[in-house]
Protein backbone atom coordinates (compact mmCIF):
# COMPACT_ATOMS: atom_id res chain seq x y z
CA UNK A 1 0.00 0.00 0.00
CA UNK A 2 1.21 3.49 -0.83
CA UNK A 3 2.27 5.93 1.85
CA UNK A 4 -0.82 8.07 1.21
CA UNK A 5 -3.03 5.00 1.49
CA UNK A 6 -1.50 4.05 4.84
CA UNK A 7 -1.95 7.62 6.03
CA UNK A 8 -5.68 7.55 5.25
CA UNK A 9 -6.07 4.07 6.74
CA UNK A 10 -4.57 5.28 10.02
CA UNK A 11 -7.46 7.73 10.37
CA UNK A 12 -10.18 5.11 9.92
CA UNK A 13 -11.65 2.49 12.29
CA UNK A 14 -9.98 -0.91 12.36
CA UNK A 15 -10.78 -4.39 13.62
CA UNK A 16 -8.51 -3.85 16.62
CA UNK A 17 -10.74 -1.08 18.01
CA UNK A 18 -13.11 -3.49 19.80
CA UNK A 19 -12.24 -6.52 21.91
CA UNK A 20 -15.23 -8.86 22.37
CA UNK A 21 -13.58 -11.32 24.72
CA UNK A 22 -15.92 -12.02 27.67
CA UNK A 23 -13.94 -10.23 30.37
CA UNK A 24 -13.31 -7.14 28.23
CA UNK A 25 -16.91 -7.10 26.98
CA UNK A 26 -18.24 -7.27 30.54
CA UNK A 27 -15.97 -4.42 31.65
CA UNK A 28 -17.02 -2.22 28.72
CA UNK A 29 -20.73 -2.85 29.28
CA UNK A 30 -20.47 -2.00 32.97
CA UNK A 31 -18.41 1.13 32.31
CA UNK A 32 -20.79 2.26 29.56
CA UNK A 33 -23.86 1.95 31.78
CA UNK A 34 -22.05 3.82 34.57
CA UNK A 35 -21.05 6.69 32.32
CA UNK A 36 -24.48 6.83 30.71
CA UNK A 37 -26.13 7.28 34.11
CA UNK A 38 -23.64 10.02 35.01
CA UNK A 39 -23.92 11.72 31.61
CA UNK A 40 -27.74 11.91 31.48
CA UNK A 41 -28.22 14.89 33.83
CA UNK A 42 -25.16 16.62 32.33
CA UNK A 43 -26.51 16.28 28.79
CA UNK A 44 -29.79 17.82 29.90
CA UNK A 45 -28.08 20.58 31.85
CA UNK A 46 -25.61 21.59 29.14
CA UNK A 47 -28.40 21.81 26.56
CA UNK A 48 -30.37 24.11 28.84
CA UNK A 49 -27.24 26.13 29.70
CA UNK A 50 -26.46 26.67 26.02
CA UNK A 51 -29.96 28.02 25.43
CA UNK A 52 -31.14 25.30 23.04
CA UNK A 53 -33.05 23.21 25.58
CA UNK A 54 -32.50 19.71 26.98
CA UNK A 55 -33.55 17.88 23.79
CA UNK A 56 -30.51 18.84 21.67
CA UNK A 57 -28.31 18.00 24.66
CA UNK A 58 -29.65 14.44 24.68
CA UNK A 59 -29.39 14.16 20.90
CA UNK A 60 -25.75 15.29 21.01
CA UNK A 61 -24.88 12.78 23.72
CA UNK A 62 -26.38 9.96 21.64
CA UNK A 63 -25.34 10.77 18.07
CA UNK A 64 -22.00 12.45 18.69
CA UNK A 65 -21.16 9.98 21.43
CA UNK A 66 -21.48 7.01 19.08
CA UNK A 67 -19.77 8.61 16.07
CA UNK A 68 -16.82 9.91 18.10
CA UNK A 69 -16.42 6.54 19.83
CA UNK A 70 -16.23 4.72 16.49
CA UNK A 71 -14.08 7.18 14.54
CA UNK A 72 -12.11 8.95 17.30
CA UNK A 73 -8.49 8.41 18.22
CA UNK A 74 -8.95 7.37 21.86
CA UNK A 75 -10.27 4.01 23.03
CA UNK A 76 -11.73 5.45 26.24
CA UNK A 77 -12.80 8.98 25.30
CA UNK A 78 -16.47 9.87 25.95
CA UNK A 79 -17.85 12.70 23.83
CA UNK A 80 -20.96 14.84 23.94
CA UNK A 81 -22.13 18.28 25.07
CA UNK A 82 -19.81 19.97 27.54
CA UNK A 83 -19.79 23.00 29.78
CA UNK A 84 -17.14 24.80 27.75
CA UNK A 85 -19.14 24.30 24.55
CA UNK A 86 -22.29 25.53 26.27
CA UNK A 87 -20.41 28.67 27.27
CA UNK A 88 -19.39 29.35 23.65
CA UNK A 89 -22.83 28.52 22.23
CA UNK A 90 -24.81 30.74 24.61
CA UNK A 91 -23.88 34.06 22.90
CA UNK A 92 -24.43 32.45 19.48
CA UNK A 93 -27.94 31.44 20.53
CA UNK A 94 -28.57 34.93 21.92
CA UNK A 95 -27.57 36.55 18.62
CA UNK A 96 -28.76 34.07 15.99
CA UNK A 97 -31.33 31.91 17.79
CA UNK A 98 -31.35 28.19 18.65
CA UNK A 99 -31.91 27.23 15.00
CA UNK A 100 -28.35 28.35 14.16
CA UNK A 101 -26.73 25.82 16.49
CA UNK A 102 -27.06 22.72 14.23
CA UNK A 103 -25.56 24.67 11.33
CA UNK A 104 -22.71 25.87 13.55
CA UNK A 105 -22.16 22.25 14.58
CA UNK A 106 -21.84 21.13 10.95
CA UNK A 107 -19.55 23.99 9.95
CA UNK A 108 -17.34 23.52 13.00
CA UNK A 109 -17.27 19.77 12.39
CA UNK A 110 -15.97 20.31 8.87
CA UNK A 111 -13.18 22.56 10.20
CA UNK A 112 -12.17 20.02 12.87
CA UNK A 113 -12.31 17.19 10.33
CA UNK A 114 -9.98 19.09 7.98
CA UNK A 115 -7.61 19.76 10.88
CA UNK A 116 -7.41 16.02 11.52
CA UNK A 117 -6.93 15.09 7.87
CA UNK A 118 -4.13 17.65 7.56
CA UNK A 119 -2.41 16.22 10.68
CA UNK A 120 -2.72 19.20 13.03
CA UNK A 121 -3.55 17.07 16.06
CA UNK A 122 -0.24 17.52 17.85
CA UNK A 123 -0.53 21.31 17.92
CA UNK A 124 -2.27 21.04 21.30
CA UNK A 125 0.97 19.78 22.85
CA UNK A 126 2.35 23.29 22.47
CA UNK A 127 -0.24 24.78 24.83
CA UNK A 128 1.52 25.49 28.15
CA UNK A 129 0.18 24.02 31.38
CA UNK A 130 -0.65 27.42 32.98
CA UNK A 131 -2.77 28.33 29.92
CA UNK A 132 -4.71 25.07 30.22
CA UNK A 133 -5.33 25.54 33.94
CA UNK A 134 -6.28 29.20 33.54
CA UNK A 135 -8.64 28.26 30.70
CA UNK A 136 -10.23 25.54 32.83
CA UNK A 137 -10.64 27.83 35.83
CA UNK A 138 -12.22 30.53 33.65
CA UNK A 139 -14.68 28.07 32.10
CA UNK A 140 -15.61 26.78 35.56
CA UNK A 141 -16.33 30.34 36.73
CA UNK A 142 -18.50 31.02 33.66
CA UNK A 143 -20.47 27.78 34.09
CA UNK A 144 -21.12 28.60 37.75
CA UNK A 145 -22.18 32.18 37.04
CA UNK A 146 -24.44 31.10 34.17
CA UNK A 147 -26.44 28.91 36.57
CA UNK A 148 -27.16 31.71 39.05
CA UNK A 149 -30.37 32.87 37.25
CA UNK A 150 -31.79 29.33 37.23
CA UNK A 151 -30.70 28.82 40.83
CA UNK A 152 -32.66 31.94 41.79
CA UNK A 153 -35.68 31.17 39.63
CA UNK A 154 -35.04 34.11 37.28
CA UNK A 155 -35.62 33.81 33.55
CA UNK A 156 -33.11 36.03 31.76
CA UNK A 157 -31.45 36.48 28.41
CA UNK A 158 -29.06 33.77 27.39
CA UNK A 159 -25.56 34.71 26.32
CA UNK A 160 -25.00 37.94 28.20
CA UNK A 161 -22.01 38.64 30.37
CA UNK A 162 -22.24 35.89 33.03
CA UNK A 163 -21.16 38.12 35.91
CA UNK A 164 -23.68 40.83 35.01
CA UNK A 165 -26.41 38.22 34.55
CA UNK A 166 -25.67 36.77 37.97
CA UNK A 167 -25.81 40.18 39.65
CA UNK A 168 -29.00 41.21 37.83
CA UNK A 169 -30.63 37.89 38.74
CA UNK A 170 -29.80 38.40 42.40
CA UNK A 171 -31.45 41.84 42.28
CA UNK A 172 -34.59 40.45 40.63
CA UNK A 173 -34.74 37.48 43.00
CA UNK A 174 -34.55 39.79 46.00
CA UNK A 175 -37.96 41.17 45.04
CA UNK A 176 -39.47 37.71 44.52
CA UNK A 177 -38.51 35.94 47.70
CA UNK A 178 -40.74 32.79 47.70
CA UNK A 179 -39.70 31.54 44.24
CA UNK A 180 -36.04 32.22 44.93
CA UNK A 181 -36.25 30.27 48.20
CA UNK A 182 -37.74 27.23 46.46
CA UNK A 183 -35.14 27.21 43.70
CA UNK A 184 -32.29 27.84 46.11
CA UNK A 185 -33.53 25.00 48.27
CA UNK A 186 -33.54 22.70 45.24
CA UNK A 187 -29.99 23.71 44.35
CA UNK A 188 -28.88 23.21 47.93
CA UNK A 189 -30.44 19.73 48.06
CA UNK A 190 -28.69 18.69 44.85
CA UNK A 191 -25.36 20.10 46.02
CA UNK A 192 -25.52 18.36 49.40
CA UNK A 193 -26.35 15.00 47.83
CA UNK A 194 -23.59 15.32 45.22
CA UNK A 195 -21.02 16.26 47.85
CA UNK A 196 -22.03 13.81 50.58
CA UNK A 197 -23.16 10.71 48.67
CA UNK A 198 -19.71 9.88 47.20
CA UNK A 199 -18.35 9.69 50.75
CA UNK A 200 -21.16 7.43 51.95
CA UNK A 201 -21.85 5.29 48.89
CA UNK A 202 -19.22 5.91 46.21
CA UNK A 203 -20.70 3.27 43.90
CA UNK A 204 -23.90 5.30 43.36
CA UNK A 205 -24.10 7.98 40.63
CA UNK A 206 -24.35 11.06 42.83
CA UNK A 207 -25.57 13.51 40.18
CA UNK A 208 -28.38 11.21 39.02
CA UNK A 209 -29.47 10.40 42.57
CA UNK A 210 -29.47 14.11 43.43
CA UNK A 211 -31.62 15.00 40.41
CA UNK A 212 -34.07 12.15 41.05
CA UNK A 213 -34.39 13.09 44.71
CA UNK A 214 -34.93 16.78 43.92
CA UNK A 215 -37.57 15.87 41.31
CA UNK A 216 -39.44 13.56 43.68
CA UNK A 217 -39.47 16.18 46.43
CA UNK A 218 -40.62 18.88 44.01
CA UNK A 219 -43.46 16.65 42.80
CA UNK A 220 -44.57 15.65 46.28
CA UNK A 221 -44.78 19.21 47.60
CA UNK A 222 -45.84 20.71 44.27
CA UNK A 223 -42.96 23.17 44.45
CA UNK A 224 -43.36 26.33 42.33
CA UNK A 225 -40.18 25.77 40.33
CA UNK A 226 -39.68 25.67 36.56
CA UNK A 227 -39.41 22.20 35.01
CA UNK A 228 -37.66 20.88 31.90
CA UNK A 229 -40.97 20.34 30.13
CA UNK A 230 -41.69 18.35 27.00
CA UNK A 231 -38.87 16.31 25.50
CA UNK A 232 -38.60 14.45 22.19
CA UNK A 233 -39.57 10.80 22.59
CA UNK A 234 -37.44 9.74 19.60
CA UNK A 235 -34.46 10.89 17.62
CA UNK A 236 -35.34 13.38 14.89
CA UNK A 237 -34.63 12.42 11.30
CA UNK A 238 -31.33 13.76 9.95
CA UNK A 239 -31.59 16.82 7.74
CA UNK A 240 -29.42 19.62 6.39
CA UNK A 241 -30.15 22.92 8.18
CA UNK A 242 -31.35 25.81 6.04
CA UNK A 243 -28.43 27.85 4.78
CA UNK A 244 -28.17 31.09 2.87
CA UNK A 245 -25.19 33.26 1.99
CA UNK A 246 -25.92 35.88 4.64
CA UNK A 247 -26.28 33.34 7.44
CA UNK A 248 -23.13 31.53 6.29
CA UNK A 249 -21.10 34.75 6.46
CA UNK A 250 -22.40 35.56 9.91
CA UNK A 251 -21.75 32.07 11.29
CA UNK A 252 -18.30 31.37 9.83
CA UNK A 253 -16.53 33.24 12.64
CA UNK A 254 -18.48 31.57 15.47
CA UNK A 255 -18.04 28.18 13.78
CA UNK A 256 -14.26 28.58 13.66
CA UNK A 257 -14.24 29.54 17.35
CA UNK A 258 -16.37 26.49 18.17
CA UNK A 259 -14.06 24.29 16.09
CA UNK A 260 -10.98 25.58 17.90
CA UNK A 261 -12.58 24.90 21.27
CA UNK A 262 -13.74 21.43 20.19
CA UNK A 263 -10.26 20.50 19.00
CA UNK A 264 -8.47 21.85 22.07
CA UNK A 265 -10.87 20.37 24.61
CA UNK A 266 -11.05 16.97 22.89
CA UNK A 267 -7.27 16.61 22.57
CA UNK A 268 -6.69 17.74 26.15
CA UNK A 269 -9.28 15.25 27.36
CA UNK A 270 -7.69 12.42 25.37
CA UNK A 271 -4.25 13.38 26.70
CA UNK A 272 -5.54 13.36 30.29
CA UNK A 273 -7.16 9.97 29.73
CA UNK A 274 -3.90 8.60 28.32
CA UNK A 275 -2.18 9.37 31.63
CA UNK A 276 -4.84 7.77 33.83
CA UNK A 277 -4.29 4.24 35.21
CA UNK A 278 -6.97 1.64 34.52
CA UNK A 279 -8.50 -0.27 37.44
CA UNK A 280 -6.79 -3.60 37.93
CA UNK A 281 -8.76 -6.60 36.69
CA UNK A 282 -9.81 -9.17 39.24
CA UNK A 283 -7.09 -11.67 40.00
CA UNK A 284 -4.27 -9.26 39.11
CA UNK A 285 -4.46 -6.94 42.09
CA UNK A 286 -1.08 -5.78 43.27
CA UNK A 287 0.65 -3.12 45.27
CA UNK A 288 -0.09 -0.33 42.82
CA UNK A 289 -3.82 -1.01 42.48
CA UNK A 290 -3.66 -0.46 38.74
CA UNK A 291 -2.30 -2.06 35.61
CA UNK A 292 -0.69 0.00 32.88
CA UNK A 293 -2.32 -0.65 29.54
CA UNK A 294 -0.58 1.08 26.65
CA UNK A 295 -3.10 -0.22 24.11
CA UNK A 296 -6.03 1.15 26.10
CA UNK A 297 -4.47 4.52 26.90
CA UNK A 298 -2.69 5.25 23.63
CA UNK A 299 -4.45 7.79 21.41
CA UNK A 300 -3.98 9.24 17.94
CA UNK A 301 -4.53 13.03 18.02
CA UNK A 302 -5.15 13.31 14.28
CA UNK A 303 -7.70 10.52 14.26
CA UNK A 304 -9.29 12.08 17.35
CA UNK A 305 -9.88 15.29 15.40
CA UNK A 306 -11.36 13.31 12.52
CA UNK A 307 -13.72 11.55 14.91
CA UNK A 308 -14.76 14.74 16.68
CA UNK A 309 -15.32 16.50 13.36
CA UNK A 310 -17.56 13.70 12.10
CA UNK A 311 -19.36 13.64 15.47
CA UNK A 312 -20.24 17.35 15.28
CA UNK A 313 -21.37 17.00 11.66
CA UNK A 314 -23.63 14.08 12.57
CA UNK A 315 -24.93 15.85 15.66
CA UNK A 316 -25.80 18.94 13.64
CA UNK A 317 -27.57 16.82 11.03
CA UNK A 318 -29.84 15.45 13.80
CA UNK A 319 -30.46 18.92 15.25
CA UNK A 320 -27.90 18.66 18.04
CA UNK A 321 -24.99 20.72 19.34
CA UNK A 322 -21.27 20.65 18.53
CA UNK A 323 -19.54 17.91 20.48
CA UNK A 324 -16.21 17.58 22.22
CA UNK A 325 -14.41 15.05 24.34
CA UNK A 326 -15.68 15.37 27.91
CA UNK A 327 -12.91 15.19 30.51
CA UNK A 328 -15.16 14.36 33.49
CA UNK A 329 -17.13 11.62 31.70
CA UNK A 330 -13.97 10.21 30.17
CA UNK A 331 -12.42 10.01 33.63
CA UNK A 332 -15.51 8.17 34.93
CA UNK A 333 -15.23 5.80 31.97
CA UNK A 334 -11.59 4.99 32.72
CA UNK A 335 -12.20 4.55 36.46
CA UNK A 336 -15.17 2.28 35.72
CA UNK A 337 -12.84 -0.09 33.84
CA UNK A 338 -13.49 0.70 30.17
CA UNK A 339 -11.16 -1.16 27.85
CA UNK A 340 -12.38 -0.33 24.33
CA UNK A 341 -14.62 2.07 22.40
CA UNK A 342 -17.63 -0.11 23.13
CA UNK A 343 -18.00 1.52 26.56
CA UNK A 344 -18.58 4.97 25.02
CA UNK A 345 -21.09 3.47 22.55
CA UNK A 346 -22.99 1.83 25.41
CA UNK A 347 -23.08 5.17 27.25
CA UNK A 348 -24.89 6.69 24.27
CA UNK A 349 -27.27 3.72 23.99
CA UNK A 350 -28.25 4.18 27.65
CA UNK A 351 -29.19 7.81 26.96
CA UNK A 352 -31.01 6.73 23.80
CA UNK A 353 -33.08 4.37 25.94
CA UNK A 354 -34.09 7.29 28.13
CA UNK A 355 -35.25 9.24 25.05
CA UNK A 356 -37.52 6.39 23.94
CA UNK A 357 -38.66 5.08 27.31
CA UNK A 358 -38.46 7.76 30.02
CA UNK A 359 -39.10 11.23 28.63
CA UNK A 360 -42.18 11.62 30.86
CA UNK A 361 -40.33 11.42 34.20
CA UNK A 362 -37.37 13.38 32.81
CA UNK A 363 -39.64 16.26 31.75
CA UNK A 364 -40.57 16.81 35.41
CA UNK A 365 -36.99 17.55 36.49
CA UNK A 366 -36.68 21.08 37.95
CA UNK A 367 -34.34 23.37 36.05
CA UNK A 368 -32.88 24.41 39.39
CA UNK A 369 -31.79 20.79 39.94
CA UNK A 370 -29.81 20.88 36.71
CA UNK A 371 -28.36 24.23 37.78
CA UNK A 372 -27.21 22.60 41.01
CA UNK A 373 -25.54 19.77 39.08
CA UNK A 374 -23.65 22.25 36.92
CA UNK A 375 -22.63 24.41 39.88
CA UNK A 376 -21.10 21.44 41.66
CA UNK A 377 -19.52 20.27 38.41
CA UNK A 378 -18.00 23.72 37.91
CA UNK A 379 -16.51 23.73 41.39
CA UNK A 380 -15.06 20.26 40.85
CA UNK A 381 -13.46 21.36 37.57
CA UNK A 382 -11.01 23.50 39.52
CA UNK A 383 -8.27 21.66 41.39
CA UNK A 384 -7.11 23.81 44.28
CA UNK A 385 -3.89 21.83 44.56
CA UNK A 386 -3.15 22.32 40.85
CA UNK A 387 -3.87 26.04 41.00
CA UNK A 388 -1.65 26.38 44.04
CA UNK A 389 1.13 24.48 42.28
CA UNK A 390 1.01 26.78 39.24
CA UNK A 391 0.62 30.01 41.20
CA UNK A 392 3.56 29.20 43.47
CA UNK A 393 5.87 27.79 40.78
CA UNK A 394 7.11 30.95 39.08
CA UNK A 395 5.82 34.50 38.77
CA UNK A 396 5.56 34.13 35.00
CA UNK A 397 3.40 30.99 35.24
CA UNK A 398 1.16 32.68 37.81
CA UNK A 399 0.67 35.68 35.52
CA UNK A 400 -0.13 33.44 32.54
CA UNK A 401 -2.73 31.50 34.53
CA UNK A 402 -4.41 34.60 35.97
CA UNK A 403 -4.47 36.46 32.64
CA UNK A 404 -5.92 33.44 30.82
CA UNK A 405 -8.62 32.93 33.47
CA UNK A 406 -9.61 36.60 33.57
CA UNK A 407 -9.79 36.93 29.78
CA UNK A 408 -11.82 33.71 29.60
CA UNK A 409 -14.44 35.14 31.95
CA UNK A 410 -14.38 38.76 30.81
CA UNK A 411 -13.82 38.48 27.05
CA UNK A 412 -13.84 35.23 25.11
CA UNK A 413 -12.62 31.64 25.44
CA UNK A 414 -10.66 31.45 22.19
CA UNK A 415 -9.13 34.88 22.70
CA UNK A 416 -8.19 33.76 26.19
CA UNK A 417 -6.14 30.87 24.78
CA UNK A 418 -4.54 33.17 22.21
CA UNK A 419 -3.65 35.83 24.78
CA UNK A 420 -2.45 33.20 27.22
CA UNK A 421 -0.14 31.78 24.56
CA UNK A 422 1.19 35.25 23.76
CA UNK A 423 1.88 36.01 27.42
CA UNK A 424 3.53 32.62 27.89
CA UNK A 425 5.65 33.18 24.75
CA UNK A 426 6.73 36.59 26.03
CA UNK A 427 7.93 35.15 29.33
CA UNK A 428 9.61 32.24 27.56
CA UNK A 429 11.53 34.58 25.27
CA UNK A 430 12.48 36.75 28.21
CA UNK A 431 13.84 33.70 30.01
CA UNK A 432 15.87 32.68 26.96
CA UNK A 433 17.19 36.23 26.62
CA UNK A 434 18.21 36.29 30.28
CA UNK A 435 20.01 32.99 29.82
CA UNK A 436 22.21 34.57 27.15
CA UNK A 437 25.47 35.73 28.66
CA UNK A 438 28.87 37.14 27.66
CA UNK A 439 31.94 36.11 29.62
CA UNK A 440 35.45 37.52 29.31
CA UNK A 441 37.83 34.63 29.86
CA UNK A 442 41.56 34.51 30.68
CA UNK A 443 43.82 33.50 27.84
CA UNK A 444 44.95 29.87 27.98
CA UNK A 445 48.54 28.98 28.91
CA UNK A 446 51.26 31.10 30.53
CA UNK A 447 50.83 34.86 30.30
CA UNK A 448 52.86 36.63 27.65
CA UNK A 449 53.68 40.29 27.05
CA UNK A 450 50.81 42.04 25.30
CA UNK A 451 48.11 39.65 26.54
CA UNK A 452 46.40 42.60 28.23
CA UNK A 453 45.50 43.82 24.72
CA UNK A 454 43.71 40.57 23.76
CA UNK A 455 40.08 40.16 24.87
CA UNK A 456 38.68 36.62 24.76
CA UNK A 457 34.88 36.49 24.97
CA UNK A 458 32.62 33.45 25.21
CA UNK A 459 28.95 33.79 24.27
CA UNK A 460 26.56 31.42 26.02
CA UNK A 461 22.89 30.79 25.36
CA UNK A 462 21.13 32.62 22.56
CA UNK A 463 22.04 35.41 20.20
CA UNK A 464 18.57 36.51 19.11
CA UNK A 465 16.45 39.64 19.03
CA UNK A 466 15.79 39.56 22.76
CA UNK A 467 19.45 39.40 23.76
CA UNK A 468 21.47 41.08 21.01
CA UNK A 469 21.36 44.63 22.37
CA UNK A 470 22.22 43.55 25.90
CA UNK A 471 25.18 41.51 24.67
CA UNK A 472 26.40 44.42 22.57
CA UNK A 473 26.26 46.73 25.60
CA UNK A 474 28.27 44.32 27.74
CA UNK A 475 31.20 44.20 25.33
CA UNK A 476 31.43 47.76 24.00
CA UNK A 477 33.08 49.23 27.13
CA UNK A 478 36.34 47.30 26.69
CA UNK A 479 38.78 50.09 25.69
CA UNK A 480 42.09 48.22 26.02
CA UNK A 481 41.74 45.48 23.43
CA UNK A 482 43.57 45.54 20.13
CA UNK A 483 42.37 42.02 19.26
CA UNK A 484 39.03 40.50 20.22
CA UNK A 485 38.52 36.74 19.99
CA UNK A 486 34.89 35.62 19.90
CA UNK A 487 34.16 32.05 21.00
CA UNK A 488 30.87 30.97 19.44
CA UNK A 489 30.84 27.21 20.05
CA UNK A 490 28.58 27.46 23.14
CA UNK A 491 26.02 29.55 21.30
CA UNK A 492 22.80 27.49 21.16
CA UNK A 493 20.56 29.81 19.14
CA UNK A 494 21.17 32.45 16.48
CA UNK A 495 18.35 34.19 14.64
CA UNK A 496 18.57 36.80 11.88
CA UNK A 497 18.45 39.72 14.31
CA UNK A 498 21.16 38.22 16.47
CA UNK A 499 23.32 37.53 13.44
CA UNK A 500 22.79 41.09 12.21
CA UNK A 501 23.80 42.46 15.63
CA UNK A 502 26.88 40.25 15.58
CA UNK A 503 27.80 41.58 12.14
CA UNK A 504 27.39 45.18 13.33
CA UNK A 505 29.55 44.41 16.34
CA UNK A 506 32.36 43.01 14.18
CA UNK A 507 32.12 45.99 11.81
CA UNK A 508 32.22 48.51 14.68
CA UNK A 509 35.28 46.86 16.21
CA UNK A 510 37.10 46.71 12.90
CA UNK A 511 36.32 50.37 12.18
CA UNK A 512 37.71 51.34 15.59
CA UNK A 513 40.99 49.56 14.81
CA UNK A 514 40.32 46.33 16.71
CA UNK A 515 41.05 43.07 14.91
CA UNK A 516 38.28 40.49 15.36
CA UNK A 517 38.96 36.75 15.31
CA UNK A 518 36.05 34.30 15.35
CA UNK A 519 36.38 30.80 16.69
CA UNK A 520 34.08 27.79 16.76
CA UNK A 521 31.09 28.63 14.57
CA UNK A 522 28.70 25.68 14.73
CA UNK A 523 27.63 24.15 11.39
CA UNK A 524 23.96 24.86 12.20
CA UNK A 525 24.70 28.58 12.65
CA UNK A 526 27.02 29.03 9.68
CA UNK A 527 24.29 29.52 7.01
CA UNK A 528 22.53 32.42 8.80
CA UNK A 529 25.83 34.07 9.75
CA UNK A 530 27.01 33.80 6.15
CA UNK A 531 23.77 35.08 4.61
CA UNK A 532 23.59 38.05 6.97
CA UNK A 533 27.20 38.94 6.14
CA UNK A 534 28.93 38.46 9.50
CA UNK A 535 31.96 36.75 7.94
CA UNK A 536 32.27 39.50 5.32
CA UNK A 537 32.95 42.00 8.11
CA UNK A 538 36.12 40.17 9.17
CA UNK A 539 39.35 41.81 8.03
CA UNK A 540 40.67 38.59 6.52
CA UNK A 541 39.22 35.19 5.76
CA UNK A 542 42.00 33.62 7.89
CA UNK A 543 40.47 35.28 10.94
CA UNK A 544 37.99 32.38 11.23
CA UNK A 545 39.23 29.48 13.40
CA UNK A 546 37.97 26.08 14.47
CA UNK A 547 40.18 25.72 17.55
CA UNK A 548 41.18 28.13 20.29
CA UNK A 549 45.01 27.72 20.43
CA UNK A 550 45.58 28.83 16.81
CA UNK A 551 43.24 31.78 17.37
CA UNK A 552 45.15 32.93 20.48
CA UNK A 553 48.49 32.45 18.72
CA UNK A 554 47.26 34.56 15.80
CA UNK A 555 46.00 37.25 18.21
CA UNK A 556 49.39 37.40 19.98
CA UNK A 557 51.17 37.77 16.66
CA UNK A 558 48.95 40.76 15.82
CA UNK A 559 49.73 42.42 19.14
CA UNK A 560 53.47 41.69 18.78
CA UNK A 561 53.54 43.29 15.33
CA UNK A 562 51.65 46.30 16.64
CA UNK A 563 54.03 46.71 19.57
CA UNK A 564 57.08 46.30 17.35
CA UNK A 565 55.84 48.90 14.91
CA UNK A 566 54.33 51.48 17.26
CA UNK A 567 55.98 51.07 20.61
CA UNK A 568 53.30 52.16 23.04
CA UNK A 569 50.11 50.46 22.09
CA UNK A 570 47.08 52.71 21.84
CA UNK A 571 43.64 52.04 20.49
CA UNK A 572 42.58 54.46 17.77
CA UNK A 573 39.57 56.59 18.65
CA UNK A 574 36.33 55.38 17.17
CA UNK A 575 32.85 54.18 17.94
CA UNK A 576 32.37 51.81 20.82
CA UNK A 577 32.84 48.26 19.70
CA UNK A 578 30.72 45.24 20.50
CA UNK A 579 31.81 41.64 20.21
CA UNK A 580 29.81 38.49 19.89
CA UNK A 581 31.01 35.83 22.31
CA UNK A 582 31.45 32.29 21.15
CA UNK A 583 31.37 28.68 22.25
CA UNK A 584 34.04 26.98 24.29
CA UNK A 585 36.12 25.08 21.79
CA UNK A 586 38.47 22.20 21.99
CA UNK A 587 41.87 23.05 23.38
Amino acid sequence: MSRAGRSVRDLLPSRADVDLRPRTLRADLLAGVTVGVVALPLALAFGVSAGVGPGPGLVTAVVAGIVAAVFGGSRVQVSGPTGAMAVVLAPIVAQHGPAAVPLVAILAGVVVLLAGVTRLGRVVTFIPWPVVEGFTAGIAAIIFLQQVPAALGVTGAVGGNPLRMAVDSAVVAFGDGPTALWTLGTVALVAVVMLVLPRVAPALPASLVAVVLATVVAQLVDAPVARIGALPDSLPLPSVPHLDAGMLRSLIGPAVAVAALAAIESLLSARVAAAMPSPEPAGRRGATGSVPDDATHRYDPDRELVGQGLASIASGAFGGMPATGAIARTAVNVRAGARTRLAAVVHSVVILGVIYLATGPVSAIPLAALAGVLMVTAVRMVSVATLRAVLTSTRADAVVLVVTAVVTVAVDLIEAVQIGLLVAAFFALRSVAKAAAVHREPLPGPAQPGDEHIALYRLDGAMFFGAADRIHAQIRDDQDALVVVLRLSHLRLVDATGAHALGELVADLERSGVTVLVKGIQPAHLPVLTRVGVLDELRHEKHLFEDLPPAIEHARSHVARAQAGVGAVTRPPGPAAVVAPGDALSG
